[in-house]
C-alpha cells in the first residue's frame, strides 16, 4: 500500500520590509512521504521570500510535469517567477530560465552545498535571470522547533534577514546570495 502525504495547514503573516509586502496566506501544503521536515520548512520560507498574491505551489515532488516547486504565473500563463529548492541540475535550470523571467534557487544541505556550489558555479554563471541563496543550516535545524500540522507563524524580513516565529519560538536566519 503507498504511503499517503502528511497535510499541513499554515496562517503566515508576512512582513517583508525589503520588498514593501505585507500579507496574510492560508497554505496547504501536502508534505510528500519522502519529504523531510526540513525540506516543509524550505518551502514555506521561500513562500515567504516571494510571496504575493499569485505566488502558488504546484504538485512538487508528485508532479510528472516540467513543473516548478512554487511559480508565480500572469493570467495569460506566462511564467514571471520560477523557485526550485535544494541542489538543482544545471539542465533543469537552464529549461527553468529559458521558461520564466527570473528563476530563484534556494539551497540547503550545509556542506554539500558548498561542494554542489564549487562544481556548478562557471556553468550557472551564463543565466542571467537565475538567482541563488544558501540557506544556513543551523538557523534551518532551529525552524524544525515550528513543525506542526496545523501553523501560525509571523514572518518578519528586513535587510536580507529572516525572522520566523510562532507562538513561543522564534528563529533567525541570514541567507547568503551565492548569484544574482
Amino acid at each position: 500500500m503507498a504511503l499517503k502525504s502528511t497535510i499541513f495547514k499554515v496562517k503566515l503573516n508576512i512582513a517583508d520590509m525589503d520588498r514593501g509586502y505585507y500579507g496574510d496566506h492560508q497554505l496547504t501544503l501536502a508534505q510528500h512521504p519522502s519529504e523531510t521536515d526540513l525540506r516543509l520548512m524550505v518551502r514555506i520560507l521561500a513562500f515567504a521570500l516571494n510571496a504575493s498574491d499569485s505566488l502558488t505551489f504546484t504538485k512538487g515532488l508528485s508532479s510528472e510535469e516540467d513543473e516548478a516547486e512554487l511559480w508565480d504565473r500572469s493570467l495569460n500563463g506566462e511564467i514571471a517567477l520560477w523557485v526550485e529548492f535544494g541542489q538543482a541540475d544545471e539542465k533543469w535550470l537552464r529549461k527553468a530560465c529559458g521558461r520564466a523571467k527570473k528563476v530563484h534557487l534556494y539551497c540547503y544541505g550545509g556542506r554539500s552545498t558548498d561542494v554542489w556550489w564549487q562544481q556548478q558555479q562557471a556553468a550557472l554563471q551564463r543565466y542571467q535571470n537565475l538567482s541563488i541563496w544558501q540557506l544556513p543550516e543551523d538557523g534551518l535545524q532551529a525552524c524544525l522547533t515550528l513543525v506542526q500540522r496545523q501553523m501560525e507563524l509571523q514572518c518578519s524580513i528586513t535587510e536580507g534577514q529572516i525572522w520566523l516565529s510562532d507562538h513561543s519560538h522564534n528563529v533567525h536566519l541570514q541567507p547568503q546570495l551565492l548569484k544574482e
